[in-house]
């Protein structure tokens, strides 16, 4: 489908590359500004081979560095806003416990150390922690819809005017005097600010991004609904961090059944269909799960691989590109990008838009000498 080129010669103010969550947040964001968007997505709407698919994510306030805390306090913000606008309930709140070996590195508004095993077992009775570690709760820790709000985002986007295109490619883009031309097989979009938003595929798009960004495959198991154990209050949000890798656990907050990753795998080639999980890989995750929440009957309902979009110190990459102004760049992710779909939206229409975010600079494109 080609584009219906507008006044002034562009096809539209702002073209958005991938329409996992935070492209389609940016769509939803810029759209009910009243820009003109067009987003693009190589794949189907409930494709697997990226980061956003799934049914929920965790979303917590409990961070290891005091610069994320407004950042943070923006994503609720933005869901709830999500919530009120789609009707539709998005974030419920478990409470979340965090372990690490001795003294943990996490803080946050509302955060309570917790010293032993015994003081997270009075938080939450059915999670037990390794001997020799603290841990941090998290009162507003909990459980995000993020298949539901994907959906919501998309369709906040459509509303507000935005065309959404599934199953087409982007060939290349360019820089103009004026903009950007985005290349695709149904002939060229000519757009005065483009948003890259491609997951494992930014390095692709963005070069100067390449050397910063490693795709790792990550597998999440998921047992059967309704058990005790699984369930708020008795567990929440839950992570117990290891040399071997952060396992993390999301409860059964809505008969979603209890899901636990290790936010740990190996470097993956995007190109290549994620590969499903082996038994080997199930079987370690069952018996974490049967060592953190005794008791849990490991019946599975779902092994699932994804990709995760990692930099070295695990902080994203959001802003402009110095070669090319009318570019940017959106790589929110590093294994905990999603909680943050709806802010990530709202910060870069501002971009768009020239407001400035001086509370991005720990993550910007700046501070990565892009």
């Amino acid at each position: 489908m080609n584009a219906v080129t507008t006044a002034g010669g562009m096809d539209a103010d702002v073209v958005v590359l991938g329409l996992g969550v935070h492209g389609s947040a940016a769509a939803a964001s810029l759209a009910r500004r009243g820009h003109r968007v067009i987003g693009l997505e190589r794949f189907t709407p409930d494709h697997s081979r990226g980061s956003s698919h799934g049914r929920t994510r965790m979303i917590r306030r409990a961070y290891p560095n005091a610069v994320w805390n407004g950042f943070v306090e923006k994503a609720y913000d933005a869901w709830e806003a999500l919530e009120r606008e789609s009707a539709t309930t998005l974030i419920h709140r478990t409470g979340g416990v965090y372990a690490h070996a001795g003294a943990s590195p996490l803080q946050g508004p509302g955060c309570e150390t917790l010293e032993n095993a015994e003081a997270v077992a009075e938080r939450m009775p059915a999670l037990r922690i390794p001997a020799g570690h603290g841990a941090v709760f998290d009162p507003s820790a909990g459980v995000l819809e993020a298949e539901a709000a994907l959906a919501a985002l998309r369709t906040s986007a459509g509303a507000h005017g935005a065309q959404l295109r599934f199953g087409e490619q982007v060939e290349s883009w360019s820089p103009t005097d004026d903009g950007v031309i985005v290349q695709t097989p149904d002939g060229p979009i000519r757009a005065r600010r483009l948003v890259v938003a491609a997951g494992p595929w930014a390095g692709d798009l963005l070069p100067s991004l390449a050397p910063l960004l490693e795709v790792w495959r990550i597998v999440t198991v998921t047992v059967a609904p309704g058990q005790f154990a699984g369930r708020p209050p008795q567990l929440g949000a839950f992570s117990v961090d290891r040399p071997e890798g952060l396992v993390f656990g999301i409860p059964d907050a809505q008969g979603n059944g209890l899901k636990l990753g290790i936010d740990a795998g190996p470097v993956w080639n995007p190109e290549v269909p994620v590969a499903p999980p082996t038994d080997a890989e199930v079987d370690e995750i069952r018996s974490l799960m049967e060592e953190y929440v005794p008791g849990i009957d490991t019946s599975i309902v779902d092994a699932a691989a994804c990709l995760y979009t990692m930099t070295a110190d695990k902080r994203f990459v959001i802003g402009p590109l110095a070669e090319s102004p009318a570019v940017i760049a959106v790589s929110a992710c590093s294994g905990h990008g999603f909680k943050f779909g709806a802010a990530v939206g709202d910060a870069v229409a501002d971009l768009v838009e020239g407001i400035p975010r001086p509370d991005l600079d720990f993550i910007s494109t700046a501070r990565r000498g892009l």
